[in-house]
């Protein structure tokens, strides 16, 4: 069986903000991008934006938290090109902002469904596959945790990437390699819903940061 060596680049959460700035960035580094989120509109004008600049993508609508739609994708990108070479996760619920007592049960377990137990279970599905090439992952940190009203976002997003963390000094002799990165406070929808009525001149766009936080990794 011939297998495909183009350079590839496994982006989750890539609709919106940092992950779909962070998909465009790699598609215009060489990678053929396969993009993971829920709203397939937003992926088909990330593909649009892709192939105007002369880039490649494969769109792929589905929710992270589906483990059995992840691990087809898998299984898919290991039959066609044999593994990965990056793989960038940028996928969160933003749950809204609520004094630790009084977070909505359906808000505190899809935070935990989206911003913890899909990292720990997508690990599992990606790590044969960057291991196949050599790859890399890609996470993106926003330490919010202890802060007031951010219980159920600060207290899963910081699980989660207590996961990565561990991943990271686990595989720093064998690989993948895994960097974790810290975006600058950006103009996206989520941070709006946080910050109502902020100054967004001021913040960084996500395209901007996307091209700083890449810049600064040395990717296979």
């Amino acid at each position: 069986m011939t297998v495909n060596t183009e350079k590839t680049a496994l982006v989750t959460g890539a609709s919106r903000g940092l992950g779909n700035a962070v998909a465009y960035e790699l598609a215009a580094k060489g990678y053929h991008v396969i993009a993971v989120g829920r709203t397939t509109g937003a992926l088909e004008e990330l593909d649009d934006r892709i192939q105007a600049a002369g880039g490649s993508a494969t769109l792929a609508p589905m929710d992270v938290t589906v483990d059995e739609a992840m691990m087809h994708l898998c299984r898919s990108i290991h039959d066609r090109w044999g593994g990965l070479d990056v793989w960038a996760h940028a996928a969160i619920h933003a749950a809204p902002l609520s004094p630790a007592g009084h977070v909505a049960l359906k808000d505190w377990e899809k935070s935990l469904a989206v911003n913890t137990r899909a990292v720990g279970r997508l690990i599992g599905f990606v790590e044969p596959l960057l291991l196949a090439r050599q790859g890399e992952a890609i996470f993106f940190d926003d330490d919010r945790a202890g802060q007031k009203f951010f219980g159920a976002y600060g207290a899963s997003k910081a699980a989660g990437m207590a996961l990565a963390q561990s991943w990271q000094a686990e595989t720093e002799k064998t690989g993948p390699k895994v960097h974790i990165l810290a975006p600058a406070p950006m103009a996206t929808a989520t941070r709006a819903r946080f910050f109502p009525g902020e100054n967004r001149d001021v913040l960084a766009s996500p395209a901007e940061e996307a091209s700083r936080l890449l810049a600064g990794i040395e990717l296979g």
